[in-house]
């Protein structure tokens, strides 16, 4: 199981130097990746929570945490497809770059209809939208000469350069089964999203393999990731990854049992955490990272 924990993305805790603070000391103490998230905007009046309420881009931060880290690996989880994929193509090969290839790339569909319509993207038919999407960005991630043209997207004849080197690993995410199948036909693993059910997170991973076993790859190559909602508290019997600290790597082995081969702690995710006083907001979120440091 490896741990990676959330860089501070969301709220009034989110600023360039508690940026530099947390990932810093992830890396020392052994974290395996830093993970941002992607929420465009948020409607007015809509009851989704404070953690969307003022978020970073996701790619300009890893951008920036790769200019302050050495080692300590850079995920995003996730963009979604309202985004051009060709533009993100570029984005992520130059991130992979600067980052001396530490890139993990997370794709969603997408949830929220707003954010689509202020990208000028049709909401409906996400899925194969979805499935184009991936097929564009490995595109021009690979071939010397990039052409296509299908039912969401048209690139003419073009060179896309540089290449990312490695090419990053693609994880799809999704609840539904299509999704998870999607992710083991098309992905190099599957990320579970913030509302996740973590009990029932084996059957999904379970999908995920089949899925891949049918389209004639390796189910054993896929990484499963678990985004962790970490809430410490002293309660004992709240859902998993929420508690007191030994509690919470409790439930890290279990999920390690049910299949995931990574979780990071995201206490963006914490209203306590994203609405506290910036201070007071470090100075828990420090507590953790060095309590649950691998």
């Amino acid at each position: 199981m490896r741990i990676g924990f959330a860089a501070p993305v969301s709220g009034p805790w989110a600023t360039r130097d508690n940026l530099r603070r947390i990932a810093t000391r992830a890396e020392e103490l052994g974290y395996h990746e830093l993970w941002t998230f992607q929420r465009l905007l948020y409607p007015e009046n809509h009851p989704m929570g404070p953690t969307y309420r003022s978020v970073h881009d996701p790619l300009v931060t890893l951008a920036y945490l790769a200019g302050v880290t050495e080692s300590i690996r850079l995920g995003v989880a996730v963009v979604n497809i309202f985004e051009p994929p060709v533009l993100v193509a570029k984005q992520v090969a130059t991130l992979q770059e600067v980052s001396g290839g530490r890139v993990t790339f997370g794709l969603g569909l997408g949830w929220l209809p707003e954010e689509f319509e202020a990208m000028g993207v049709d909401f409906a038919k996400r899925g194969r939208r979805g499935e184009e999407f991936v097929e564009v960005l490995r595109a021009c991630w690979g071939e010397e000469v990039v052409r296509h043209e299908g039912e969401f997207y048209r690139v003419p004849a073009s060179h896309l350069d540089p290449k990312p080197s490695p090419v990053p690993p693609l994880l799809l995410g999704g609840g539904a089964e299509v999704a998870l199948r999607r992710a083991g036909r098309l992905g190099d693993g599957w990320v579970s999203a913030s509302r996740e059910d973590l009990s029932g997170i084996a059957e999904k991973i379970y999908t995920v393999k089949a899925a891949a076993s049918e389209a004639g790859r390796d189910p054993e190559a896929l990484r499963f990731v678990c985004r962790g909602v970490t809430r410490v508290s002293e309660a004992i019997d709240g859902p998993p990854l929420s508690g007191p600290y030994e509690k919470i790597r409790q439930d890290v082995a279990a999920l390690a049992e049910q299949g995931v081969t990574e979780v990071f702690h995201d206490l963006n995710f914490d209203p306590a955490i994203v609405t506290a006083d910036p201070d007071e907001a470090m100075r828990r979120t420090e507590e953790a990272l060095e309590a649950l440091a691998p």
